[in-house]
């Protein structure tokens, strides 16, 4: 997945937006002021040429973040972030797109799943008819 894909997918979520506090290297995609997603290009916007590739980072289940970074090797400990809750994903080419989709979904669910009911329910509408 290139730039403009994740992008896209990223922003595609519900109260989404890309803010730059770390400056304008590195796009943090928040939900209602919560980060879920970073993503810049090489080491957090530290190219140093031997990195090219995006690196996502990625809010994650403590159990499924080991599994995932077990199964695939461009997925690491997150990179400047709390190793436990969150994975970085080197964007090389070699997670299936459709695992890179669901893992973004993941962490936009983890997020929201921490707001308050009434958040949560602007977000993703809970209905209560049947």
């Amino acid at each position: 997945m290139d730039f403009s894909i994740l992008e896209r997918y990223l922003l595609a979520k519900p109260h989404s937006a890309v803010y730059f506090p770390f400056g304008e290297e590195i796009n943090v995609y928040k939900v209602k002021e919560k980060m879920f997603a970073i993503l810049a290009r090489g080491k957090m916007g530290k190219d140093d040429g031997t990195d090219n590739h995006w690196w996502l980072n990625l809010k994650c289940d403590p159990d499924e973040a080991v599994m995932l970074r077990d199964i695939f090797p461009s997925i690491i400990a997150g990179y400047h972030m709390n190793k436990r809750h969150w994975n970085t994903v080197i964007m090389d080419g070699s997670v299936p797109k459709g695992e890179i989709e669901r893992m973004i979904d993941n962490s936009f669910l983890l997020v929201v799943n921490k707001m308050t009911k009434k958040d949560k329910q602007s977000i993703i509408p809970i209905t209560l008819g049947k």
